[in-house]
């Protein structure tokens, strides 16, 4: 599981830094659940980088979510990808 976990979340930093201006702020968190057939991970970003990740009619995060999903499938996991703020993430805390 925690190769999933380190080759999912090695994909989704390699494909968001270069879209963000600010990557060096850029975290990654990971929960699962019990049964370990299902990852959730929460991409926490700048708040003037959720429009640069988002793409036009959120056409980017869609694709982004799915080839995380298609990696995560070909492990027998299933993979949620949430797009939060930083701000957003102080809010639910």
């Amino acid at each position: 599981m925690q190769q999933v976990i380190e080759s999912i979340g090695k994909y989704l930093l390699a494909v968001v830094s270069p879209l963000i201006k600010h990557p060096d702020k850029a975290q990654l968190r990971v929960a699962g659940n019990e049964e370990g057939d299902m990852l959730r991970f929460r991409l926490v970003l700048e708040p003037g980088d959720i429009p640069r990740i988002i793409g036009r009619n959120g056409m980017t995060a869609s694709a982004i979510r799915s080839l995380a999903k298609a990696a995560g499938e070909k492990a027998g996991v299933k993979v949620v990808v949430h797009i939060l703020s930083r701000n957003e993430l102080e809010e639910e805390s």
